[in-house]
């Protein structure tokens, strides 16, 4: 099992950056393929980038293709959200996610997640 943990949310303003990180407990986070997702008030949660359990594959939604990264450190037991130029449509809660353990193709629909965080918030003044 793997209980992500999010951290480095905050308020920004337009046009700057901030990186999210998600610590992830368990003994099987470098098998996990992980997820970050996002939830903008008013709107259905929706995907921003996931990455493959040895980091070589990312996806990325279009919507922050070129301004996102995402990374993971398997040995830090990390997963991380590089944001660049962010507008205050990035204004949402980010959430980290996990997939099944062993279950390796990378996806980007929420049902494909098992494990969740709490969320951090990002707030992007104009």
């Amino acid at each position: 099992q793997v209980q992500p943990v999010e951290s480095g949310g905050g308020l920004v303003q337009h046009g700057g950056s901030l990186r999210l990180s998600c610590a992830a407990s368990g003994r099987t986070f470098s098998r996990n393929v992980m997820g970050w997702f996002r939830q903008a008030p008013g709107k259905e949660r929706e995907f921003v980038a996931a990455i493959s359990w040895s980091g070589d594959t990312t996806y990325y939604a279009d919507s922050v293709k070129g301004r996102f990264t995402i990374s993971r450190d398997n040995a830090k037991n990390t997963v991380y959200l590089q944001m660049n130029s962010l507008n205050p449509e990035d204004t949402a809660v980010y959430y980290c996610a996990a997939k099944e353990t062993g279950y390796y193709r990378v996806d980007v629909s929420l049902g494909a997640y098992k494990y969740w965080g709490q969320g951090t918030q990002v707030t992007v003044s104009s």
